[in-house]
């Protein structure tokens, strides 16, 4: 069954004027913002100069930080962005241990190359983004979000991803984007441990708002008194025992396919996808730089493109998806593949998706066709000009 959720204005009393209703509307994206200005643990050097420009800490303020954050010793609380290292780098030993041992050959290096750059991007868009983020789709039950989860090598727990892409969306490319392009690639790189992990001196009203956010997604959320002692909604026992099972499971299912050879290349290619995706947005958003392109990037509130290497694959036309971030398509135009959209697709018309937002029309309406049609007129304006200037025969000069 299909269930299709298009972008639409709600129904309101008469008695409400449309002025009122953009007053209520920005007061609520004010509340927003300003509770998502709280979520996140700042960093020391924080984000902003005294005349509200962004910061741009120094290599050695980066680093000096990205090192006290991953101190587990020196506080508990560090525990989530040392895991989340502690895989990366886990899955980089797997790809020393495949590129110097008996078992590399260039088929299953490019094989799972494959499996990193497509299946794992491709999942990261379908569930840690379009579903644990954005909340674009609904599953039938429980069980299906659970097959969805961990359809493929856990890499990025889920709160590390979440809660900081809200704060991302609120204020994209602006002071307090976790992973603010204007900052550079190391500012964005380390972003995971130096910008992205919760604020630890929540109120529990606050904190309890923050877990909401996170509700749907599978993940079973701490206690406000577990939460002030590890510092995180996740707890770290339920974590790393679900990297521990999902890790064994994806090894035991490669091995029974194609043995220790193709289960060690899977492993070790992921590495390139664990260190690579750290440095999405600052690419994404064209490095800093203004990179959008008329026609293409039509969302022109931050500086997120549309390029062709992360939408083909993993479906991250990314200027689309910051047009309609809560959609469960971002692929919109006929050379746009979008691989998480048609595996969201797929499982509704199986039953285990139950509905979704799809905002391909109303981009068509509002963006592209009268960018289309204004491009058009533009034509046969300087068809017409030119043709006019053509048919104006050339004043002779007088006689001496």
């Amino acid at each position: 069954m299909e269930v299709v959720e298009q972008a639409r204005v709600s129904t309101r009393s008469e008695s409400v004027t449309k002025p009122q209703a953009t007053r209520e509307s920005a007061c609520l994206e004010i509340r927003n913002a300003a509770f998502l200005g709280r979520v996140l643990e700042p960093p020391k050097y924080g984000y902003a100069n005294a005349d509200g420009t962004l910061y741009k800490p120094s290599r050695k303020e980066i680093f000096s930080l990205f090192a006290e954050r991953l101190n587990v010793f020196a506080d508990k609380r560090n525990w989530l962005a040392f895991t989340a290292w502690v895989a990366a780098f886990a899955l980089a030993g797997f790809f020393i241990r495949f590129v110097t041992s008996h078992y590399f050959s260039w088929p299953l290096f490019f094989l799972g190359l494959v499996y990193s750059m497509v299946c794992l991007g491709t999942h990261g868009t379908i569930f840690l983004h379009r579903y644990s983020t954005h909340h674009a789709y609904n599953f039938k039950n429980e069980f299906w979000k659970g097959v969805c989860r961990n359809l493929s090598i856990k890499v990025i727990p889920e709160e590390i991803y979440v809660i900081s892409h809200h704060v991302h969306h609120s204020i994209s490319d602006k002071p307090g984007d976790p992973y603010n392009p204007e900052a550079g690639w190391l500012y964005c790189f380390l972003a995971d441990a130096n910008h992205q992990p919760v604020a630890r001196d929540l109120t529990e009203t606050e904190y309890t708002r923050m877990a909401a956010l996170m509700k749907h997604t599978g993940v079973k959320v701490n206690t406000y008194a577990q939460y002030k002692r590890w510092g995180s909604l996740c707890h770290p026992l339920r974590t790393v025992t679900h990297y521990i099972l999902n890790w064994a499971a994806w090894y035991g299912i490669f091995f029974l396919i194609g043995g220790h050879a193709l289960a060690l290349a899977i492993f070790a290619m992921s590495a390139i996808w664990a260190f690579g995706v750290r440095t999405f947005n600052f690419d994404g958003h064209g490095g800093g730089r203004d990179k959008r392109t008329d026609g293409v990037d039509f969302h022109r509130k931050d500086l997120a493109i549309n390029q062709i290497w992360p939408g083909y694959v993993a479906g991250e036309w990314h200027n689309n998806h910051h047009l309609y971030p809560n959609g469960a398509r971002s692929g919109f135009l006929p050379h746009q593949l979008d691989l998480a959209w048609i595996f969201i697709r797929s499982w509704n018309r199986l039953g285990l998706v139950s509905n979704y937002r799809d905002y391909k029309e109303d981009f068509l309406e509002k963006h592209y066709r009268p960018y289309q049609q204004a491009l058009q007129l533009q034509r046969l304006e300087v068809a017409a000009t030119l043709k006019v200037g053509k048919a104006t025969p050339l004043a002779t000069q007088p006689p001496n």
